[in-house]
This record gives C-alpha cells, sequence and structure tokens, in this order.
C-alpha cells in the first residue's frame, strides 16, 4: 500500500507544480503588459521582458520567454514558461505553460 501512497502523493505534487505554472504565467503577462503600457515605443520591449521575469522565482525564471506586441492602441504580452518535474531548478517537461494579457495603450497628452 506504501507505494500506491507515494505516488499518488508524487502524482498530486507534479499537479500542484502545472497549477503553480499556471498562476506564475498568467501574473507575468499581466505585469509585463502593465510595464509595456506606460513605456515608451522604443522602450516597450525591453520594459515587457524585464517586468515579465521581474516577479517569477528562479527556478521557472531560466526557461521563461516574454514577448510583446502593439496594434491599434492595444499592447499585448505572451509568457512561456516551462512545468518543472518534481523539484523547481532541475529538470523540466518539454510542456509549457502559456500566460497571455492585453491592454489599452496608455495616451500623452
Amino acid at each position: 500500500m506504501t507505494p500506491v501512497i507515494i505516488a499518488t502523493l508524487v502524482v498530486l505534487w507534479q499537479l500542484v507544480l502545472v497549477g503553480y505554472t499556471y498562476t506564475l504565467a498568467g501574473n507575468a503577462a499581466d505585469e509585463a503588459v502593465r510595464a509595456a503600457t506606460v513605456a515608451d515605443r522604443g522602450a516597450r520591449q525591453g520594459a515587457c521582458q524585464e517586468a515579465g521575469r521581474d516577479k517569477l522565482p528562479g527556478a521557472w525564471e531560466g526557461g521563461a520567454e516574454v514577448s510583446c506586441g502593439t496594434g491599434g492602441g492595444y499592447v499585448t504580452a505572451d509568457v512561456r514558461i516551462e512545468v518543472p518535474i518534481l523539484f523547481p531548478g532541475t529538470v523540466s517537461f518539454p510542456f509549457t505553460v502559456h500566460g497571455h494579457a492585453g491592454a489599452v495603450e496608455e495616451e500623452t497628452d
């Protein structure tokens, strides 16, 4: 019975890591788009990437990709983060989680 309990706990822990990675990706996309909307057009991509990676824990930051786009007065941010296997910072699944956010571009008078 012990191996079944241990296997169940391992599967549950992995599911927690997947859920936490989704939460991190969504939050990183929100932070990235917020920073991109207030940045100048020339500095937008840099501000977006910096803000998107800023709040990520170190184990998730290494495999994260952050990109922003602008079109029609609307700014979007996309974040892709790899899901770690059992212990964050060691090995990751070839499975990535996507976060997406958008906001209206702020205008300066």
